[in-house]
C-alpha cells in the first residue's frame, strides 16, 4: 500500500500499512485498479470519440469512477470491484464498436488491455501491480506533478459528478476527464515543464467545473439567500443527511413529506438551507453535529437514521451501523446501500428509532453569503474599505480534519482585529462557524459562502472587488488562509495557482505528494506560505 492523497497521511509521508482514513491495503489496491481501468476506458474512448462511437454517458461514468477513489468515499471492496468491472465492460463495448468500423483494431497491452481478476483478492493483487508509483515517471519531480494532476483530477471529477447529477454538462469538462486520464496513462511522455502545464490546466478546468456546478445549483434550487439556521432540535423522528449532494437531499425531503420526520443537515450540507427551493420544505429544520471527522462520536448520539450522500463517510462502529445508509458513490462495510434514490429503507429506520424526546433550542448560525448576497452590498463594502472601517478581508476556509494544529484556524479568526471581515466556506468553518464576531456598520464580520465548490463564488467576489478598485486581485486587502484535507482541495489550490493568486497560506501541512523541488517552485513562484502561528501570520499580513 502507498497512499498520500490526503493531508493526514501517516507521518506526513504516506500510508503504507493502513490508511489514516480507515481503508486497508485491499481497498487501496482495488482503488488503484479502478484508476487503471478508467485509464483504459479513456484511451479507447479517445480513439473512438472522433468517430462518434463513445456513448454520452461515458464521461459522467469516468467522473463517478474517479469520485469513488477520493478519500472517505468508498471502503466497500465488492462495490469497488463492481466499478472496475463496469469500466472494463464499457471499454470493451467501445473496442467492439471500433473493431466493427476498423477490423483488426486491437489493444495488446497497457490499461486498454487490462483483464480484471474474477475475485476481489485477485483484483487487489492486480491493483498492487499498477500502484501510483509504478504507473508514474521515475523522475521524482515529474512523478510529483503527475500525482498532483491525478489528485486534482479527482477533485474535478467530484464537482463534475455533482453537476452531472443535476443534468448539467460541459463538453470541455467531459473531454478533460478523458484527456487527463490518457495523459496519466502515458506517464513516460513529457518533461517537467510539460507536466507543470498539465497541473495548471487541471486548475483551469476545475475553475470551469466549479462554474458549471454553481450554475447547476442556482438554476435548480435558486440563488442562495442569507438564512438563519438553528443548531437545536425538534421533538420527534429524525433523519440526518451528510455529504454534499443536494439532489439526494431533495429526494429525501420529497419522500418524507407528511411523515412526521424532521430532516437535519450535517457537515457540508449546511449551506443547503440557503437555497430557496430546499428551504421551502418546512421539515428541513436545522444543522446537527459538526465536521466530518467527529462523526463516530456524534453519530452514535443521533436518535434517527443517517444518510451519507457523497464523501466524508467514516467506517461506522457497531454503535450506529444499523442506522446509517449510503447512496450514490458512497460505500462502507456494515452500511446499507441505497440505489436509485428510493429512500424508503431510510424512512422506515427513522420511524423505528425514537427520535428526539423534546425540543432543544440552541443558538443559530447564518449561511447563504454567496457572491450575490455579498456583491449586493458592494458599494457599501467599498465605501467601508475606502474610509478605513474595513481594513482587511480574510478567506479562512477549506477542509477540516482531526490532525493536531487545526486549532490554528480557530485562533486566527478569534484574533483577527475587529476591523476585518472573515469569509469562509467548506467544512473548515466548523472550527469557528458559531462564533459571534459582530458586524461592521451592518456587514457581518463572518460570512459563510457555502460548500467547498463555492470557492468559485469567493473568487467572483474577489474579481468583482478588484475591478471596482481598479487593481490586480493580488493587490486587494484580501488574504487566503486555507486548510486542506482531500482531493477537491487539491483541485481548488490548482485553480488558485492557475488564476495567478499569490500569498496564499496553506496548512496544516503542505501536500506530501509535492516533492521538495516542486514545493519549492510553487513557494517561490506563487509566494505560497505554509501556515506559521496566527500571531505571526496576522502580524505579517497586516503590517
Amino acid at each position: 500500500m502507498f497512499c498520500y492523497q490526503c493531508e493526514q497521511t501517516a507521518r506526513s509521508t504516506a500510508c503504507t500499512v493502513k490508511g489514516v482514513c480507515g481503508k486497508d491495503d485491499q481497498v487501496a489496491a482495488l482503488q488503484d485498479a479502478l484508476v487503471y481501468a478508467l485509464k483504459g476506458l479513456a484511451i479507447v474512448a479517445e480513439k473512438a470519440a472522433p468517430e462518434g462511437l463513445v456513448p454520452d454517458d461515458t464521461y459522467p461514468f469516468l467522473g463517478a469512477g474517479l469520485f469513488v477513489t477520493l478519500t472517505n468515499v468508498n471502503f466497500d471492496p465488492e462495490a469497488v470491484k463492481q466499478w472496475v468491472d463496469a469500466a472494463v465492460a464499457r471499454r470493451d463495448a467501445i473496442k467492439a464498436a471500433l473493431a466493427s468500423k476498423w477490423p483488426g483494431t486491437t489493444y495488446a497491452e497497457g490499461p486498454a488491455a487490462f483483464v480484471p481478476a474474477d475475485t476481489v483478492e485477485g483484483l487487489a493483487t492486480q491493483g498492487r501491480e499498477h500502484g501510483i508509483n509504478i504507473e508514474a515517471a521515475g523522475d521524482v519531480d515529474i512523478r510529483s506533478l503527475q500525482h498532483t494532476v491525478l489528485y486534482g483530477l479527482k477533485g474535478v471529477a467530484a464537482y463534475a459528478f455533482h453537476a452531472s447529477e443535476l443534468g448539467y454538462h460541459d463538453e470541455q469538462v467531459d473531454k478533460y476527464l478523458m484527456e487527463a486520464l490518457v495523459d496519466l496513462a502515458r506517464y513516460d511522455e513529457g518533461d517537467l515543464q510539460t507536466w507543470l502545464a498539465k497541473a495548471l490546466r487541471c486548475g483551469e478546468l476545475n475553475y470551469k467545473t466549479m462554474e458549471l456546478l454553481d450554475r447547476a445549483n442556482t438554476e435548480t434550487y435558486g440563488t442562495p439567500v442569507p438564512t438563519e439556521v438553528p443548531l437545536g432540535v425538534k421533538a420527534g423522528r429524525a433523519i440526518l443527511v451528510s455529504g454534499h449532494d443536494f439532489l439526494d437531499l431533495e429526494a429525501l425531503l420529497q419522500q418524507t413529506e407528511g411523515k412526521g420526520i424532521t430532516i437535519y443537515t450535517h457537515g457540508e450540507m449546511l449551506p443547503a438551507h440557503a437555497y430557496p427551493r430546499l428551504k421551502a420544505y418546512p421539515h428541513l429544520y436545522g444543522n446537527w453535529g459538526t465536521a466530518w471527522q467527529n462523526q463516530k462520536k456524534e453519530f452514535a448520539d443521533f436518535p434517527g437514521a443517517i444518510l451519507m450522500t457523497t464523501n466524508c463517510i467514516q467506517i461506522p462502529p457497531e454503535t450506529y451501523a444499523d442506522n446509517i445508509f449510503s447512496t450514490s458513490v458512497v460505500g462502507a462495510p456494515r452500511v446499507k446501500h441505497i440505489e436509485g434514490r428510493d429512500f424508503s429503507a431510510v424512512i422506515e429506520r427513522a420511524l423505528e428509532l425514537p427520535g428526539f424526546a423534546a425540543d432543544a433550542p440552541a443558538k443559530t448560525v447564518h449561511v447563504g453569503f454567496m457572491r450575490n448576497a455579498v456583491l449586493s452590498h458592494a458599494e457599501k463594502i467599498i465605501e467601508l474599505v475606502k474610509t478605513g472601517r474595513i481594513r482587511h478581508f480574510f478567506l479562512v476556509g477549506g477542509c477540516d480534519g482531526a490532525k493536531p494544529g487545526r486549532d490554528y484556524y480557530t485562533k486566527f479568526v478569534e484574533q483577527a482585529p475587529d476591523d476585518t471581515v472573515i469569509l469562509t466556506l467548506a467544512c473548515g468553518k466548523y472550527r469557528f462557524y458559531d462564533k459571534d464576531l459582530g458586524d461592521i456598520d451592518g456587514i457581518p464580520r463572518l460570512l459563510d459562502m457555502g460548500q467547498c465548490n463555492d470557492a468559485y463564488s469567493a473568487i467572483q467576489v474577489a474579481l468583482a472587488l478588484a475591478d471596482a478598485f481598479q487593481v490586480d486581485v493580488n493587490d486587494l486587502p484580501l488574504s487566503l488562509i486555507l486548510s486542506w484535507y482531500e482531493q477537491k482541495a487539491a483541485a481548488i489550490l490548482l485553480t488558485l495557482l492557475h488564476l495567478g493568486l499569490k500569498d496564499i497560506r496553506l496548512g496544516p501541512s503542505l501536500p506530501a505528494f509535492l516533492s521538495p523541488g516542486v514545493a519549492q517552485f510553487i513557494v517561490e513562484t506563487f509566494n505560497l506560505h505554509p501556515i506559521a502561528t496566527p500571531e505571526e501570520d496576522l502580524a505579517t499580513i497586516l503590517v
